[in-house]
């Protein structure tokens, strides 16, 4: 499939079909669905997510996988500039910035017609195990399943991680993105209470095991890893940096106020330096094997790699590191069941 080549159409015409090809019927084409959210900077990784999930799962036929491209909506767009609500303090939203697609983790219910099941990952989480798992578990009567956010986000404001959630869509007739992200810049919704499930009614929500969504540990008890330090992901090393940090820290609030000065000063990205090399060579070498797969089997191609080097969506090396990776064991093995895949490299 080359739909990594023209991902807005795809998307578009793929999802739109899931939303309405069976609505007379009242049914979709499938009950169960994995969304992957991304923007164009982040689509290298969405792709090698789609993989993954594909690759570790024995019950490939029982879900759809769908990369929902915050491209594709112009409402995004449409807010290019303007300041919105972010943990109490007015940003400017940016589409270029690394993480503008977070708001698109709540539209899996609204594109399923609010039925069925979703899971939503983000584009840098990556299956290690069968995903079908967490879609056909027992959600015993609630609406979402995530883990807490990791720090003073989980501790003290008790926020989740909106990062990976499986949804029951009937019970989320609620989300309505486009109206919630619009109501950000009218100061009516601020974007930390969204993103951190700070909104929803906590009875309505339980908890997964942090295997589900393990922030950079990877063990043979990992089933999705994720790489939340985003500072060292392995595809973006040695880039300059292209997201920016938070300006509100309640353990010690001087740090906020230098990281505001900085970017009043210096600008969004100012002094934020590059991305750097990932401490974890079984993390790191875990990526690149899926990488390494995806050209194999055609769903990335050197052309389209090239094209993301030039944009700084991805290392420039890739192609370097790609060739000598070594090889992940056979699926659906978990790819630390073989020892430690650094001492392969």
């Amino acid at each position: 499939a080359l739909y990594f080549l023209v991902p807005k159409l795809w998307n578009r015409e793929r999802l739109y079909s899931l939303r309405t090809k069976n609505r007379g019927c009242g049914s979709l084409i499938m009950k169960h669905a994995v969304f992957i959210q991304t923007n164009h900077k982040q689509i290298v990784g969405a792709i090698v997510a789609e993989h993954a999930l594909r690759r570790y799962s024995t019950n490939n036929d029982k879900f759809e996988v769908h990369i929902v491209n915050s491209r594709d909506y112009p409402f995004f767009l449409a807010r290019e500039g303007q300041e919105y609500m972010r943990d109490g303090v007015k940003r400017v939203w940016l589409n270029e910035d690394l993480q503008s697609f977070t708001p698109t983790r709540f539209m899996p219910p609204e594109l399923m017609g609010y039925e069925g099941r979703a899971v939503v990952i983000d584009p840098d989480v990556f299956a290690c195990s069968d995903i079908w798992e967490l879609l056909n578990r027992d959600m015993k009567g609630k609406a979402i399943m995530a883990r807490m956010r990791s720090g003073t986000k989980g501790l003290i404001d008790k926020a989740y991680a909106s990062s990976v959630m499986l949804l029951d869509c009937a019970q989320l007739k609620h989300w309505k993105v486009e109206e919630q992200f619009n109501a950000m810049f009218d100061g009516d919704h601020d974007y930390s209470r969204w993103i951190g499930l700070r909104n929803e009614d906590p009875n309505k929500i339980e908890f997964i095991e942090n295997e589900w969504n393990d922030f950079d540990k990877f063990t043979t008890e990992t089933k999705m890893l994720h790489t939340t330090r985003r500072k060292t992901q392995p595809w973006k090393t040695g880039l300059p940096v292209d997201w920016r940090p938070a300006e509100r820290f309640r353990l010690f609030p001087p740090a906020a106020w230098v990281l505001r000065l900085r970017r009043k000063i210096f600008g969004e990205y100012g002094l934020m330096g590059n991305y750097k090399e990932h401490p974890d060579k079984n993390q790191e070498n875990f990526f690149w094997g899926l990488v390494k797969e995806c050209v194999e089997q055609g769903k990335l191609t050197e052309e389209f790699l090239r094209k993301e080097m030039e944009e700084n969506h991805v290392r420039h090396d890739a192609l370097e590191v790609i060739a000598r990776v070594p090889s992940l064991p056979p699926a659906p093995a978990h790819p630390l069941s073989t020892g430690n895949l650094a001492k392969a490299a």
